[in-house]
């Protein structure tokens, strides 16, 4: 079964590496038109040729820094005007900046809210009048599950369980027209990500906390991509202000680090 969204404009932030470049790669086998931005212009340049080239849908890449509402106005508004319109989004840019409590500063805290929550209800406000002029919108906000299962650095789980009640209640607000849910991903394996630079650089480590994940093994990219395609797609239409898990019952939000 198909997911219908072939010659849907999706916009995806985050997306030069990671679990972004995975959902927009994702997206782009889909036949998804794509806008696509990051901080880094070189590894989002790359991955928008690698994409373009692939798949061979029209891909939209702009350089920017999520946090400067000026800027991500300024990319919604150039990916309407380039790609004819939107219909997606996914808020997947995030980071968590600082230590404990007391290690912390309240900049380190501001800044970890920004980058995830405020960056998310900047890009949804941007993107609404042209949802609502395609007379429908879907939207998918990436948290995490350190929103609800408590972990060290508590200014990161405490924005992602933001992202959770923005979305609960923008759901509500924006509806019929609008649909926002967010997917909360549990530890995920992919090339170059941390937990891949533990299993490779320390293999017994790695197996001694594999009983944090009852799964049997971490999740993987894809299995958190096809989620959020799912809830972009009308299949999901019912779907609406939920969290969706995808972390294969992961006891804690991470373990060693990680």
């Amino acid at each position: 079964m198909g997911f219908g969204l072939a010659g849907k404009v999706v916009l995806v932030t985050g997306a030069s590496r990671g679990f972004g470049a995975i959902v927009a790669r994702r997206l782009a086998g889909e036949g998804c038109s794509l806008a696509l931005c990051a901080r880094g212009e070189e590894g989002l340049l790359a991955t928008a040729a690698e994409i373009e080239d692939a798949c061979s849908v029209p891909v939209f890449a702009r350089a920017l820094d999520v946090t400067r509402p000026e800027e991500l106005r300024g990319f919604v508004d150039g990916a309407a005007e380039a790609l004819g319109g939107i219909d997606g989004l996914v808020a997947n840019a995030g980071a968590g900046y600082g230590g404990s409590l007391m290690e912390s500063t309240p900049e380190e805290w501001s800044r970890t809210y920004d980058i995830n929550v405020g960056h998310a209800a900047h890009a949804i406000r941007c993107c609404v009048p042209y949802m609502r002029e395609r007379g429908h919108g879907d939207v998918v906000i990436v948290s995490s599950i350190s929103g609800w299962k408590p972990a060290r650095r508590a200014q990161y789980g405490a924005a992602k369980a933001a992202e959770i009640y923005l979305a609960g209640s923008l759901a509500r607000e924006l509806a019929p027209e609008i649909r926002v849910n967010t997917v909360s991903p549990g530890s995920m394996l992919f090339p170059g990500g941390g937990w891949d630079e533990f299993r490779t650089g320390d293999p017994e480590g790695y197996e001694r906390f594999r009983g944090e994940f009852p799964g049997g093994e971490l999740v993987d990219g894809e299995d958190a991509a096809n989620v959020v395609v799912f809830l972009l797609s009308r299949l999901s239409w019912a779907v609406n202000g939920a969290n969706i898990p995808v972390d294969a019952a992961q006891n804690a939000p991470s373990a060693g680090g990680y």
